[in-house]
């Protein structure tokens, strides 16, 4: 009678354990050990100057990773965030340049029409990822690796491969080093711009669409969503936020530069995986790719902390992406013993 009730409290613990995987997913549990292991290795880890610096280095792959959510959310995914953020760098950095050595007094015009340059010029591969994988129905893999390779010819073509500067000192003042209330400037822009991702996912019809597409693009399309719209509607979203990361990246850097972006890729898929978004469309949660992007951000800061070298920084990234999918498969079948 006592093992019985020992088995049955055993595997109701386990039913338990299985529940709150399911339904928070390897996150959370990582984010502890995270916490718990870089505030031994360091002591300046969980200060709050320290904290306040996870985020603001953190802006830039949570605004690139909101655009990796919606493409991982219908099935896909975009490898040409990394040339994205350096061409929109590139051309932003340019133009806002040149129309300031033209006109010195016109500092805010130059920023303005170099800010919208650089934003446009990086969505322009996302426009042509989006037809590509919209219209003529290519492998967004295949499609997203062949701009990415287009993209980073064209910003090296620009450049030759040399850093653009001469841009208005005002630019890096206000988004770059700028601060409103005590917080960073760039971390406002991304509050902004989650906050009107949220909208659209979960207070406008439009959003489930991103949800259809990727659970069952046929039965979306029976069920008379415009699934090439939403396919095209991904992918520029996609580069419009990579870019917009880029120019708020390149205000921090105070420079144009080819060659920034290159792990951009890797870690936002690492950050919407890890988050719990599915590598098969259809599940994902905006405010859980949030905290991936800063759980990436704070791993990075504490092995920095810790003085790790950077090419084993990328080891653990790249062990970190092959755990979160090991975890999605692992949940999956939880989900399916549940339902049992």
């Amino acid at each position: 009678m006592a093992d019985a009730t020992s088995t049955q409290n055993s595997g109701g613990a386990g039913d338990w354990l299985k529940r709150l995987f399911v339904r928070l997913g390897i996150l959370p549990f990582l984010l502890v050990i995270a916490v718990i292991v870089f505030s031994l290795m360091s002591d300046n880890f969980l200060t709050g100057r320290n904290l306040m610096n996870v985020l603001r280095q953190s802006v830039y792959l949570t605004i690139v990773a909101l655009g990796q959510m919606l493409a991982l959310l219908t099935g896909g995914f975009d490898l040409s965030v990394g040339t994205i953020l350096a061409l929109a760098s590139v051309v932003g950095a340019m133009v806002m340049a040149s129309i300031y050595a033209a006109m010195p007094d016109a500092v805010f015009l130059a920023i303005t029409l170099g800010f919208l340059a650089g934003v446009a010029a990086g969505t322009m591969i996302g426009v042509a990822n989006a037809v590509g994988v919209a219209y003529f129905n290519v492998s967004p893999f295949m499609m997203s690796l062949g701009m990415a390779s287009v993209g980073f010819g064209i910003a090296l073509y620009l450049t030759g491969g040399v850093p653009v500067y001469g841009m208005p000192v005002e630019f890096g003042d206000i988004f770059g080093f700028g601060t409103m209330l005590g917080v960073p400037t760039p971390v406002w822009v991304a509050g902004l711009l989650i906050v009107l991702l949220w909208v659209l996912l979960y207070q406008t019809p439009y959003g489930r669409y991103f949800y259809a597409v990727g659970g069952n693009a046929k039965a979306a399309r029976l069920s008379g969503i415009n699934v090439r719209g939403t396919l095209f509607a991904t992918y520029v979203l996609c580069a419009a936020l990579a870019a917009t990361a880029g120019m708020l990246l390149t205000a921090r850097l105070d420079t144009g530069e080819a060659n920034i972006g290159a792990s951009m890729p890797l870690e936002s898929i690492a950050a919407c995986v890890i988050a719990g978004v599915s590598l098969r469309g259809g599940i994902g949660r905006l405010e859980n790719v949030v905290l991936g992007a800063l759980f990436i951000g704070l791993v990075q800061n504490g092995m920095n902390l810790a003085r790790i070298e950077s090419y084993l920084q990328t080891v653990v990234l790249g062990a970190l992406l092959i755990l979160a999918v090991i975890a999605d498969q692992i949940r999956l079948r939880y989900v399916a013993s549940l339902k049992d």
